[in-house]
């Protein structure tokens, strides 16, 4: 496993900086409301030999996932937070992890992915909880499909508008999640349509928990 020092950009300086003492309890906490992940991580249904990346890997909860439902794939992990990725490294050799994995520190919106994790491509690609707290979410997910291997799928699992709750709980939530720095994008489906169109991708959309969380799958040809 290695881990690559790249320039931080004040984005990441801020994630730093709210991270350096939350990542110390960061998973127990988010296991009670960062829905959907579990059920994202299933539907990858990588092949042997394939390769994984996580955008946002955070303290490496899910790459561990990744690695124990795919063992024969190679996985990556960026997030711009160098806070975050000293948890990931620690959780993954904890966890002696066989499979390989790489992490690096890089933005979500414009890394190098040859000069960062020496790979071009990849044939899964997935956003936990990453993109509501990306002020570029767009140009995020833009790069991402950049690189996407021929038959590649992007998967993101994040907040959603919460459609069938009761607009008093739906305000309080939303309100709460500002305190940590997260906004719900309520026009992801439109743009994820909209670039599936564009670039002749099919796309599955799947609204769980009354749309506390939205998945989705894009699929290049």
């Amino acid at each position: 496993m290695s881990l690559p020092s790249t320039t931080v950009p004040s984005h990441g300086a801020a994630m730093d900086r709210m991270y350096r003492l939350q990542r110390h309890f960061y998973d127990f906490t988010r296991r009670y409301y960062l829905l959907g992940r579990d059920q994202m991580l299933d539907g990858l249904n990588a092949s042997s030999g394939q390769s994984i990346l996580e955008i946002g890997c955070g303290t490496g909860r899910n790459l561990i996932g990744t690695a124990k439902r795919y063992p024969a794939c190679t996985l990556y992990g960026i997030d711009i937070s160098n806070e975050m990725l000293k948890s990931a490294a620690q959780a993954l050799h904890r966890a002696s992890i066989k499979t390989s994995v790489t992490i690096a520190q890089a933005d979500a919106t414009n890394f190098d992915s040859e000069k960062t994790l020496h790979k071009s491509s990849f044939d899964r690609i997935y956003f936990s909880y990453t993109l509501s707290m990306v002020p570029q979410w767009q140009r995020a997910i833009h790069h991402a499909t950049t690189l996407l291997a021929e038959a590649g799928e992007l998967h993101i699992v994040d907040f959603g508008q919460c459609e069938n709750w009761p607009r008093g709980l739906k305000s309080l939530l939303f309100r709460w999640l500002a305190l940590f720095h997260v906004s719900p994008r309520p026009d992801m489906p439109e743009m994820l349509n909209q670039l599936a169109s564009e670039l002749g991708c099919t796309l599955v959309t799947q609204k769980d928990f009354g749309g506390y969380a939205w998945r989705f799958r894009l699929t290049r040809s």
